[in-house]
């Protein structure tokens, strides 16, 4: 098995890959990583995208970020009707908003419903997780740190 800072960088050119568009590159390193990983290490990986995810978020809304520790949340608003009845897309929003709320405990029921959901959802979600991030890194790209 890889090691844990071989796999942040594969984690990084990962996310490297999706932001410029890179298909094909994405989908052989997150096939590495899932081929190389047992599924404690996969949902490390989930976190380490997922927390790129959080600063990211943070950095865009700066001082007005929710903090969970003053009883302030991040939250998912569906824009449009029926957005989250796709199981793949529901998971990968949900997992990366429990993340962002420190909720251990529902980021990992997330992953595991993924995990025991069976290949094709779990290797989706975790390739939409990757797809949601690297968005919103690009987005974060194209505006100005918020200021506090």
């Amino acid at each position: 098995m890889m090691t844990s800072q071989e796999a942040a960088q594969l984690i990084h050119d990962a996310l490297a890959a999706a932001m410029s568009g890179d298909g094909d590159r994405t989908a052989e390193i997150v096939a590495r990583l899932g081929m190389d990983s047992d599924a404690n290490r996969m949902y490390g990986v989930w976190n380490a995208i997922a927390q790129a995810g959080h600063r990211t978020l943070r950095r865009m809304h700066g001082d007005q970020a929710p903090n969970p520790l003053h009883g302030d949340f991040w939250r998912i608003e569906q824009l449009e009707p029926g957005a989250l009845d796709d199981p793949v897309n529901a998971t990968a929003m949900r997992f990366l908003v429990a993340v962002c709320n420190n909720d251990t405990d529902m980021a990992r029921a997330h992953y595991q419903a993924a995990l025991h959901g069976g290949p094709e959802l779990f290797v989706h979600a975790t390739c939409q997780l990757l797809i949601d991030v690297a968005r919103l890194c690009i987005a974060a790209t194209d505006q100005p740190a918020a200021d506090g």
